[in-house]
C-alpha cells in the first residue's frame, strides 16, 4: 500500500511539473500556434477552480482532475517539437516554479471564468 501511495505522489508531482513545461512551451517561439493555444487551455483549466464536472458529484467529480488534465498534458507534450520540449523541461526545472504559488495568475484565471460566466448568463437571459 505504501509503495502505491508513493508511486501516485511521484506521478502527481510529474503532472504538476509538466504543467509548468506547458507554460514554458507556450512562451517558446518555435512552438506552433495550435500547440500554444492548447497549452493555454490545459494550463488555465488545471489552475482553474471551476471544473467541467463539479467535485461534489461522487466519483465523476474527480474524473477531470484524474483523467482529463493528465491526458491533455500528455497530448500537448507529444505535439511540442522534441528540441523545444527538452529546452522547456530544462527551463521549468531551473525556474523551480513548481514550489511557488502564483496568486496573480490565479486571480486572472478566476476573473476570466467570471467574465465568461457573466457573458453566458447574459446571452441566456436575453
Amino acid at each position: 500500500m505504501g509503495k502505491t501511495i508513493s508511486k501516485l505522489k511521484s506521478k502527481a508531482k510529474k503532472v504538476k511539473q509538466d504543467i509548468f513545461v506547458l507554460v514554458e512551451a507556450y512562451k517558446h517561439p518555435k512552438t506552433p500556434l495550435f500547440v500554444k493555444l492548447l497549452s493555454i487551455i490545459i494550463v488555465a483549466y488545471a489552475f482553474s477552480p471551476i471544473d467541467l464536472i463539479p467535485d461534489f458529484i461522487p466519483i465523476l467529480g474527480y474524473l477531470d482532475d484524474i483523467i482529463l488534465i493528465p491526458l491533455g498534458i500528455i497530448i500537448v507534450l507529444k505535439l511540442v517539437p522534441d528540441d523545444v520540449l527538452k529546452e522547456c523541461r530544462e527551463n521549468a526545472e531551473k525556474a523551480e516554479k513548481v514550489k511557488k504559488k502564483n496568486w496573480v495568475i490565479g486571480t486572472i484565471i478566476i476573473l476570466i471564468w467570471v467574465a465568461v460566466l457573466f457573458w453566458v448568463i447574459t446571452l441566456f437571459f436575453n
